[in-house]
């Protein structure tokens, strides 16, 4: 959503790159040890948040009529069970819980796009912070990390459902099954290129999807509030392009929501599939 423009004394690039610039702090020498300061906070800001809201909704769990609260959680969480139970052939008993925290977690940091580009940042300048992005999400270092943890657990689930060496014999023997000895040599090095391939994709499929839909998004509400940059009463443009905002913020906001949870949806439901063929014999 937009907001009065914060700081617009260098004009229109200016502003666009306040908001598009993270709150950093070099580790060492060199672009890798860059670290967001924002992104960390937020995605630990809401990681707490989300425990806090599980572990309070079942303490305050009760046998008889729920609560609205409870009524909710329950909802979703019978919800993504019945996805898991239809999806998921294995019998690792993380996946369901797995998949409700990514959906949560995601949809909560994809949320904070809703929010006026400059309501927290002008707050952070007024505390004396220089930059501040709010979406984690649209950072690639997050989305990336999250889906290097799906990875892991992809490897984990697939070892831990068929053994070490089954696990590792279907590198080279799938997807291109043969008989006999001299055949299956044959195609050992076309089966590890696809596998290596495929196994690369999933987190690189996972983490640019979200990346791009919320860096897209963040953005074109930024360009929805320049619109109005450097606005007065006394100019003739706030007047034209003033309703011209309203109505571009209240449609793109309104297509955002549906982003921003179907995002979470498909971001959750993939790692499920992952997880699944995984666990599934070849």
């Amino acid at each position: 959503m937009t907001a009065t423009a914060g700081d617009t004394s260098g004009g229109m690039t200016e502003y666009i790159q306040h908001h598009l610039t993270y709150l950093t702090v070099q580790l060492r020498p060199g672009a890798f040890w860059v670290l967001h300061l924002d992104t960390v906070f937020f995605s630990l800001v809401f990681s707490v948040g989300f425990l806090v809201l599980f572990i309070l909704a079942a303490q305050r769990a009760t046998p008889g009529v729920p609560g609205k609260f409870q009524c909710a959680v329950e909802m979703l969480i019978e919800f993504v069970d019945q996805i898991v139970k239809e999806t998921f052939g294995g019998k690792s008993r993380l996946v369901a819980p797995l998949a409700i925290s990514v959906f949560v977690l995601v949809f909560m940091m994809n949320f904070m796009d809703l929010l006026p580009v400059d309501a927290l940042p002008t707050v952070a300048r007024d505390l004396g912070i220089g930059h501040l992005r709010t979406v984690a999400t649209a950072d690639i270092n997050t989305t990336l990390g999250m889906a290097l943890c799906v990875f892991l657990l992809i490897q984990w689930v697939g070892i831990s459902e068929k053994g070490l060496a089954t696990f590792f014999g279907e590198w080279f023997t799938a997807p291109f099954h043969a008989h006999g000895a001299v055949a299956k040599i044959l195609l050992a090095p076309a089966n590890l290129l696809l596998r290596l391939i495929e196994e690369a994709v999933r987190p690189l499929s996972l983490s640019l999807r979200l990346f791009g839909n919320m860096y897209a998004g963040e953005l074109i509400f930024v360009l929805i509030a320049v619109l109005t940059l450097d606005a007065s009463l006394s100019h003739l443009s706030t007047y034209v392009f003033g309703p011209i905002q309203l109505v571009a913020d209240f449609i793109w906001t309104l297509f955002h929501i549906l982003i921003i949870t179907l995002q979470a949806f498909i971001f959750g439901m993939l790692s499920i599939v992952y997880l699944s063929m995984a666990a599934e014999r070849h």
